[in-house]
C-alpha cells in the first residue's frame, strides 16, 4: 500500500479488525502459573529483555524434548526444561518469508499479503515487533541465515542492526546462499555483549535446510540422517548461545522463544522437503517460552505463530497493537481458557510459481480443513498423521464457506500486495515475441491441477536435480524435458534445465529455454529474472535491459535486477545509465557487495578512457569495499588487481589474482591476468603455466582469441627452450 501523507504511516498502529469470537475448552496437561508475586513481576515486565530463535524447517520429532526416538539435542533440552514446551504449535505456511513475516507481525498472510519467498515484500504499512520493542526503547538487532530473509523483503524494518551479510548476495544457481548457524551466532554474540539496555535479538539458524550437509563430526555421526546432522549441529552452537546468557545471567531477566518457521516433510504424504502441501509434517512446529517467573511444563493445546507478538506483549505489560490477529498464551499458561478460534493456514508456492491449484484450510476444534480440487478433513485427535480424509463426512460447500468468511476476515481493510500483471507489461512481452496469447490467471481448478495430482512431477523434478547433483547430467535434461513437455508452466524446470545447459557451456540452449519458459510463464519471477541474468552475463545486453526492464516493472525492489540492468548497459557501454542502476541496487540493499565490485569495474573503465586519477581511486575503494562485505569474492580480488596493474603497482596485482586463485583455482579471469603480468615480467616459466591453464579452462574461446593465447605460450615454449 502506497502512503499518500505522512499520517498514514502511523495507521498500522491503530488499525482494528473485527473476529468472530467463538469459545473452546483448552486442554493444558499441567496447570501453570506465575511463580512470582504480582507485585514483583509488575516492576520486571518492562526491563524484560526478548530473544526470539527461529530454526528454520525443524521437525520437533528431532528434538528429544519432543521425541527421543532420533538424536539427544541436549541444549534444547535444557532450554525446555526451563519453560513451557507447547506440544501442539504450528505455522501458517510452509515457506520461510512468509512464515517468518507472521511471527514478527503477528499478522497472516491474508493481512499482510506475503505468501511466497523471493517474489514479495512486507509493506512498510505494517508494524513489525522490532518496530513496536524500538518504540519502547528496546535495542534491536537480526541475526539471520539465509538468502529468503534477505533485508530486500522488508523484515529488516524495525531493527538497529540487521546483520544478513552471508556472503555475495547473487543466488546461488540451485539453493539459497546461506552461512552457517556457527557464523550467525558468533556475530549474535558480538552484538548482545555490547548492549547496555533492553534488547530484543531475532535469531534465524538456516542449516536444516535442504541441502543437508552438516559439517563434522555430524556428518559422519550422521551419515545415514544427514538432515538429523543438522539438527544435532544447530543444537551445539545453540549451546554456545545458552552459555553465554547463563554466565551474563540473562535468563533471569529475558524472554527466551524458541520456535521453527515450518517442519521438513521427509518423503511423508510423498512430499520429501515442504512448502507444497499443507500438512503436518511442514506446519506443526516446535515451540518453547522461557521467562522470568513462569514455572515449567508442558501444554497440549493448538497455538500458532500469529499468538507470539501478543504473548510478548501481555508478558511486558504493553498494550498490544489493536489489529494483531493472533492471541496471548498467557491465559493459558495460568490454566484458564482461551477463546475459541479458526486459525488460517495456506501453501501458494505452486500456485504464485507453476499456475497450479492454490492450498489454504484452517483450524478449528482440533479439526483441519484443506480446500483443495481434490479436499481434506482430518480429525488431529485421532489421525495427527492425516492419514483418513473424513471430507465424505461433513459438508463440503459449509467448510468452503467458513473458510471464504475467515479470509475476509482477515483481509487487510487497507488492501493487501496484489501481484498485477497489466496489460502494459503484457504487451511489452507480446512485442518481443515472448506471448503468443493473454497469460491470464486460471480461475477454476480441477482435480488435473490438484497437488496431488500433479506430486509425481514434482517428486520427479525431485529426482531429477538430485540425480544431476550426483553426476547424472544427460539424465537430468531428459527429466527435465519431459516435465516441461507435460507441464508447461512448471517454470523452476525451464530455470534449472538453462542453469544445467549453461554450466554444459550449451548457452544458446539455456538461453533458448528460458525463452520458452517465458512465452508459457509470463509472470514467473523465476524466469523472468533467470532469463535477464542470463542474457546480461552472456553478451546480450539490449535483450537482457528489455527482459530486466519487464521485471523490475514488476518487483522494483528487487536489487539483483537493477544490479544485472547495470551490467548490461556496462556492456554496451552506456557508463552513465549503468552507474544510475548500480545506485538503484544500492539504495535498496547497501551491504551489495557485487555491486560494489561492479562499480569498481565501471571506475577503472572509465579511468581507461579518461585517465583521471580521481576514477582509479574510486575504482580501488569501491573494490576494497565488496571485499569488506565479502572476502571471498573472487571478481574483487581480480578487479583490485586490475587497478593496481594499471598504477604500476605489479606486485600487489600479482597478489592479488593470486589470492582470487586460492579461492577459485579455475578462475578464467585471473589465470589470464597473471600469465600475462608474468610474460610482462620476462617470467616466460610462470607465464606459461597460467596460460596454459587458462586455455584449458576457458569454455566457449574464439578463435582469433585462441590465436592470440597460443602466440604467448609459443613465445614462453621458445624461450624455454
Amino acid at each position: 500500500m502506497s502512503c499518500s501523507n505522512p499520517s498514514q504511516r502511523n495507521l498500522k498502529k491503530h488499525l482494528f479488525v473485527t473476529f468472530a469470537v467463538f469459545f473452546l475448552t483448552l486442554f493444558v496437561i499441567i496447570p501453570l502459573f506465575f511463580g512470582t508475586a504480582g507485585s514483583q513481576a509488575a516492576a520486571a515486565k518492562n526491563k524484560l529483555n526478548i530473544l526470539l530463535i527461529s530454526i528454520d524447517t525443524i521437525r520437533p520429532d528431532r528434538l528429544s524434548c519432543y521425541d527421543s526416538r532420533y538424536i539427544k539435542t541436549a541444549n534444547i533440552d535444557g532450554l525446555a526444561r526451563r519453560g513451557l514446551v507447547f506440544e501442539r504449535a504450528f505455522a501458517h505456511t510452509p515457506l520461510t518469508l512468509p512464515s517468518h513475516i507472521n511471527m514478527l507481525t503477528g499478522l497472516t498472510p491474508p493481512y499482510h499479503g506475503v505468501h511466497d519467498n523471493a517474489r514479495f515484500r512486507l509493506s512498510p504499512d505494517i508494524l513489525t515487533m522490532a518496530e513496536y520493542l524500538k518504540e519502547r526503547g528496546y535495542s534491536t538487532g537480526a541475526f539471520v541465515g539465509a538468502f529468503p530473509l534477505d533485508s530486500r523483503f522488508g523484515l529488516n524494518q524495525g531493527f538497529d542492526v540487521y546483520d544478513d551479510h552471508y556472503g555475495t548476495k547473487a543466488r546461488q544457481e540451485f539453493f539459497y546462499i546461506e552461512r552457517s548457524a556457527e557464523k550467525v551466532i558468533d556475530v549474535s554474540l558480538a552484538w548482545l555483549q555490547n548492549q547496555r539496555r533492553p534488547w530484543f535479538a531475532f535469531i534465524h539458524l538456516w542449516d536444516p535446510h535442504q541441502p543437508y550437509n552438516p559439517p563434522e563430526p555430524f556428518k559422519t555421526q550422521f551419515r545415514q540422517d544427514l538432515y538429523s546432522g543438522e539438527v544435532a549441529y544447530v543444537d551445539s552452537q545453540l549451546g554456545r548461545l545458552f552459555s553465554f546468557l547463563e554466565n551474563k545471567k540473562l535468563f533471569e531477566e529475558t524472554i527466551i522463544i524458541l520456535t521453527g518457521d515450518h517442519g521438513e516433510s521427509l518423503g511423508e504424504h510423498g512430499e520429501s522437503t515442504h512448502g507444497y502441501f499443507a500438512y503436518n509434517s511442514t506446519l506443526w512446529v516446535p515451540l518453547i517460552i522461557v521467562a522470568p517467573g513462569i514455572k515449567p511444563g508442558r501444554i497440549n493445546d493448538y497455538v500458532f505463530h500469529i499468538d507470539l507478538f501478543p504473548t510478548i506483549c501481555e508478558l511486558l505489560g504493553s498494550q498490544q497493537p489493536k489489529n494483531l490477529q493472533g492471541i496471548s498464551l498467557l491465559p493459558l499458561i495460568k490454566g484458564k481458557r482461551l477463546p475459541e478460534r479458526q486459525v488460517y493456514f495456506e501453501a501458494l508456492y505452486a500456485y504464485y510459481n507453476r499456475g497450479w491449484a492454490p492450498v489454504k484450510g484452517f483450524f478449528e476444534k482440533r479439526k483441519k480443513f484443506i480446500d483443495c480440487p481434490l479436499p481434506e478433513f482430518y480429525d488431529l485427535d485421532s489421525d495427527f498423521e492425516e492419514k483418513n480424509n473424513l471430507i465424505a463426512q461433513v459438508s463440503l460447500d459449509k467448510y468452503r464457506q467458513m473458510l471464504e468468511e475467515l479470509e475476509k476476515r482477515l483481509t487487510n481493510p487497507q488492501g493487501s500486495q496484489k501481484q498485477i500483471f497489466d496489460a502494459e507489461t503484457l504487451e511489452r512481452l507480446r512485442s518481443l515475441g515472448y506471448v503468443a496469447q493473454p497469460a491470464a490467471s486460471k480461475k477454476v481448478f480441477g482435480p488435473e491441477d490438484d497437488l496431488k495430482t500433479l506430486l509425481p512431477l514434482q517428486e520427479k523434478f525431485a529426482r531429477a536435480m538430485g540425480g544431476y547433483h550426483h553426476g547424472q547430467v544427460k539424465e537430468a535434461i531428459a527429466s527435465l524435458q519431459e516435465i516441461i513437455a507435460a507441464r508447461p508452466n512448471f517454470d523452476l524446470a525451464y530455470s534449472y534445465l538453462s542453469t544445467i545447459y549453461k554450466r554444459e557451456g550449451r548457452i544458446m540452449e539455456a538461453i533458448k529455454i528460458l525463452r520458452e519458459g517465458l512465452a508459457n510463464n509470463p509472470q514467473s519471477y523465476s524466469i523472468i529474472s533467470s532469463f535477464g541474468i542470463l542474457l546480461a552475463e552472456s553478451g546480450f545486453p539490449d535483450e537482457a535491459i528489455s527482459v530486466l526492464q519487464i521485471g523490475i516493472s514488476l518487483w522494483d525492489y528487487d536489487p539483483e535486477m537493477w544490479n544485472y540492468l547495470g551490467l548490461a548497459y556496462y556492456s554496451k557501454g552506456e557508463l552513465d545509465r549503468a552507474y544510475e542502476a548500480y545506485e538503484r541496487a544500492l539504495a535498496l540493499d547497501p551491504d551489495y557487495p557485487i555491486v560494489f565490485n561492479n562499480l569498481g569495474s565501471l571506475f577503472l573503465s572509465r579511468f581507461l578512457q579518461d585517465n583521471k586519477e580521481e576514477d582509479i581511486k574510486k575504482a580501488i575503494d569501491y573494490f576494497q569495499k565488496a571485499l569488506s562485505l565479502d572476502p571471498e569474492l573472487v571478481s574483487a580480488y581480480n578487479g583490485l588487481g586490475g587497478a593496481y596493474k594499471k598504477l604500476g603497482r605489479v606486485k600487489e596485482a600479482i597478489g592479488c589474482w593470486q589470492k582470487a586463485l586460492e579461492l577459485n583455482p579455475s578462475y578464467d579471469f585471473s589465470l589470464y591476468n597473471l600469465g600475462l603480468a608474468y610474460f610482462e615480467l620476462g617470467d616466460k616459466k610462470e607465464a606459461l603455466k597460467y596460460l596454459e591453464k587458462y586455455l584449458a579452462v576457458k569454455k566457449n574461446i574464439s578463435t582469433r582469441e585462441k590465436e592470440k593465447i597460443m602466440a604467448l605460450i609459443n613465445q614462453c615454449r621458445s624461450q624455454e627452450n
